[in-house]
Parts: C-alpha cells; structure tokens; sequence
C-alpha cells in the first residue's frame, strides 16, 4: 500500500527499507529450511527465525530474509566445494533476487567475493536460446554462445568489514541453527503428522 501510495514499485520501497537496517539484522538470523531435503537438512526440517527482539521491524525481518537466503546460497557452493574440491571465485546472480541491488550486495558480502548482475536477469531463457543458437550452428561451442550473448550490467564487490560481521554470524550462529534445533524440529514432524 505503501509503495502504490509513493508510486514506485514494491522490490523498491523494500529496497529503501533494507538500506537502513545494519548488516546482521541487529541479531535477527533467519534459516529458510522450508524445502527440507534427504540428507541435510533432513526430512523434518523447517524454516526458522531466532534472535526476535522488541527493536525490531518489518524491514529488520525482511533484510533477515534475504541474508538467510544467501547463507543457504554459501552453504550449498561449501557443499560443492567440499565434494567437487573446486573453488568458486565468480558469482553471478539472476532471477527475480537480483534486480535487488540490496539483494546483490547482501550476497557480494555474504560469499566474500563479487557478485556480478547479468544484464539479462531470467537467464533459463538466456540460457535455452544459447542452447538453440549452438544447435543450429550458430556458433561453434557453448563457451562462445555464452560469450557473444551475455554481459554483466553490474558488480558488487563485497565491502570487507561487513563480509566480516557476516562471516562471524554465518559461522557462530547460522550454521549451528539446524543441528540446535533439529530435535525441535523432529517434535514438530510428529505433532503435525500423528501417527506417523
């Protein structure tokens, strides 16, 4: 209601309100476990939001929510990592999320490394035509598809004190949040599901 009483887009005004909320939420931690997986985390997590206290607002939960996103973003490039033994070093961000330069400068300073914005932000359909161009022989490999049909609009390279006070709350207190409560979360499963 806000944003139409402004005349500007709703991602905008959340945009603004995120600005003005300080890195780590003032202690606000959110884990989006809502799409629980086989193994980790397992079958009876759920989503979770700790460190709720009086000071806090709608914009403090929302910029929670995009940090929580981009926790769970890191811990999966850790897992490919761990397995694959390659590191990451470049990040590109698309979809929705990275129209956001909050959202961008969130996940720049969350991974520690920039985060480039392509200029065409729904890339599985960038993505599907780069496939379609190398099939009827437009171009020779998939490296120069990728190459003669995307750019970055924009970098955000992560700012270093900030990557720090993510890196400490995504180390302490993220990523201990699953198995700290996982009992919880198991307590929940059977009460929601009796008899199971």
């Amino acid at each position: 209601m806000l944003a139409r009483q402004e005349g500007i887009a709703a991602e905008e005004l959340l945009d603004r309100l995120v600005a003005g909320i300080p890195p780590g939420s003032m202690g606000l931690v959110l884990q989006p476990y809502w799409s629980p997986g086989l193994r980790h985390p397992g079958l009876e997590a759920r989503g979770a939001v700790i460190g709720f206290q009086g000071g806090h607002t709608r914009a403090h939960l929302y910029r929670a929510i995009l940090e929580g996103l981009a926790f769970a973003v890191r811990e999966g490039r850790e897992r490919i990592e761990s397995r694959t033994g390659v590191p990451v070093r470049e990040l590109y961000v698309c979809g929705g999320g990275s129209r956001s330069d909050q959202m961008m400068q969130i996940t720049a300073d969350i991974f520690g490394i920039p985060a480039a914005r392509p200029a065409t932000y729904e890339a599985s359909g960038l993505g599907a035509a780069m496939l379609a161009a190398l099939g009827a022989g437009w171009y020779p490999d998939l490296q120069t598809a990728v190459r003669e049909m995307t750019r970055v609009s924009r970098t955000f390279d992560p700012r270093p004190v900030t990557a720090k006070v993510y890196d400490d709350l995504y180390r302490k207190v993220y990523r201990q949040m699953y198995n700290r409560l996982r009992p919880l979360y198991r307590e929940l499963h059977s009460l929601a599901e009796p008899g199971e």
